[in-house]
Parts: structure tokens; sequence; C-alpha cells
């Protein structure tokens, strides 16, 4: 079958793979809609130490079952699904306590194992959520990067009485983090964003208030909470500025690994870090939910590309921030 394959830093192709081998509780999902995650485009420039080459890429997906095992339930044959990629063992003290994304053994289909940029992928059938028939399938495709924003916002909640929030970063996962406060019951939330088609994309989404940098809000220091969608020194050290004494910092981009932060300002100020890693069952479920009923949208969607177009999709990406808010892959055959 068709896959697009990634080779190393920069090195991206169709290529013809093994069928995926599926075991009893698996089923084969044909991808539909594939979205190009901000996380992929630092492992397509060799940043990203979790990902091994040659991998086939695509976490973000929804699509069709087209067989399923028989321990995995003849019902799901056919029908249009969700694919949640969070692999788990299911037994563990953390699993059992719904924590799969804490799992010591936990993987991402996608990351470890083969993804969604390809014809067909084997799925666990208790990763399935079904897709309601109206739901366009790039819609499905989008359950995961808000799931993230779902759990960031949750956790970042459970640590502080939150009235005001910020959000640096105005990508999918940035504006999704904005829906999820917004839905969330926060009714202030402002943005932090260079890329002015992202600024007007947010207030579109619903900020208070978009800025090009955090200068204005760090004079004021008045957000309850912060959350960094990007990961870069400078917005982690700006997410310090911003937040208020005794308020609740979450990290939940990954664009670099190491940071040099001010922590006499931590100690002092009682400000609270916490890291935000994927999503637990419930917040797939709740993102879901949320994007069923209408109450998240990223406006109106590009296209699903072909998967041919995935080798120049990756190197536009990797040159910068574009207009297009999420760019989808097709596997559908051709």
């Amino acid at each position: 079958m068709r896959a697009l394959v990634w080779r190393g830093p920069r090195q991206m192709a169709i290529e013809t793979v093994d069928e995926p081998r599926q075991v009893d509780d698996q089923v084969l999902v044909r991808p539909e809609a594939a979205g190009i995650c901000g996380s992929e485009i630092e492992g397509y420039l060799g940043r990203m130490p979790n990902r091994v080459p040659p991998l086939v890429m695509g976490h973000e997906f929804a699509g069709i079952v087209v067989s399923a095992g028989h321990g995995a339930g003849r019902e799901w044959s056919g029908r249009r699904v969700v694919v949640n990629p969070l692999l788990s063992c299911r037994a563990c003290i953390r699993c059992k306590a719904g924590e799969r994304n804490l799992c010591a053994e936990r993987r991402l289909i996608g990351v470890h194992v083969a993804g969604g940029f390809a014809e067909r992928v084997a799925v666990p059938a208790a990763n399935l959520i079904a897709l309601p028939d109206r739901v366009d399938t790039r819609t499905g495709a989008l359950v995961e990067p808000l799931a993230n924003a779902v759990h960031a916002v949750g956790l970042g909640r459970r640590l502080v009485a939150t009235e005001t929030a910020t959000v640096f970063g105005a990508g999918t996962i940035g504006l999704f983090a904005l829906h999820a406060a917004r839905a969330a019951g926060i009714a202030d939330v402002r943005v932090v964003e260079p890329h002015a088609a992202r600024r007007a994309a947010a207030v579109a989404a619903g900020a208070r208030a978009a800025h090009a940098d955090a200068a204005d809000l760090a004079r004021e220091r008045r957000a309850d909470l912060v959350i960094d969608a990007v990961g870069a020194t400078v917005t982690r050290r700006a997410a310090l500025d911003v937040v208020r004494p005794g308020g609740a910092v979450v990290l939940l981009g990954l664009h670099e690994d190491e940071s040099a932060l001010p922590f006499h300002r931590v100690v002092r100020d009682q400000v609270a870090f916490q890291g935000s890693f994927a999503y637990t069952d419930a917040d797939f479920a709740a993102a879901l939910e949320l994007l069923v009923g209408d109450r998240v949208s990223l406006g109106e969607l590009t296209g699903t590309r072909p998967l041919e177009a995935g080798p120049e999709a990756f190197a536009t990406l990797a040159a910068g921030p574009t207009a297009h808010l999420k760019t989808f892959l097709s596997a559908l055959p051709s």
C-alpha cells in the first residue's frame, strides 16, 4: 500500500510499504482525513527524538473501518470513526485511574508505530469512537488536537480559580486552548501571537484581545492562568511575566527541550508550573462532544489534499506559519 514515509530530517516521500499486521483485537482503518500536527513538523526537522525513521507519521485522523479482527467486534466494520492514537497497557495504576496518558508503557500511533499518513492503519478497537454521520472526517481529525487543549485547561483550573487566562500561540493548539477555556466558562481570554492573520483568527474565535507581544500584559500581570501552546524559551519566560502571583502556567508546547527561567520569581510569587501531556479518554470524548455540538470551530476548513502532496506540505509548514490553521492529507486510493 502507499504511505508517506519520513526517512530523516527533511526527507519524506511516498513509498510502497507492507500492509499493516492486524491482530485479533484490532481493526484496519482507512484514513479519510489526517491532520499535520506542529509536533510532526518538529519531527520532520529532526527535533523530536521520540520519532525514529523510517516512520509513517499521522496521529490526528479519522476514517472508515475496512475490516475488524474476531476480538474487535464485527459491529465496527464499515463505520466512520475517530481514532484515539494513545496506546497504553490499560492495566497499571495510572491506566486504571483514567490517566492512560501517564502509563509507563504509553505509545502513540503515528509516533512510535505506523500512523495515519497511509492507505490503511491498524488500530485497537478500544481506541475507536464512532463519528456521527453528519460530521465531516476533517472535523473528526481535529478531536485529537482539541483533546490536548481540553486537558491543559482542565489541569490549570485544578490549580487556580480562573477568571482571566492568557494563551501564547494561535496555531491550532493555541486556538483550541482558547476555545476550551471559553467552553469551561473563562470569559476573559487573551492571546499572544506575532502572526497577524492568526491574531485575527483568535479574535474571531472569541479572544477578548490578541496581542503581537506580551509587553502590555506583562505590565498588568493579572492572568490567573497562562497556557503556553508554543514551548519556546521566549514564550515560557513571557508566560511567567504575565501570570499573577499565586497563578498557574500550563506548559503545553514542545518547541524547545530546555529553557532558563527566573525561578526566584516562581518561588517568591508561588507560581505553579504544570506540564500537560496528551489527554485522558474523558478529555478525548469531551473534545468530540464540543466539535459535534458546534461549540468549537476553526472556521472554514481547508480541503483534504492527496497523500502525494505530503512532502510539499511538510516543507511549506516547516518554512513558517501559513494562513491555514490545519493541513489535511487524504489516504483515499487515487
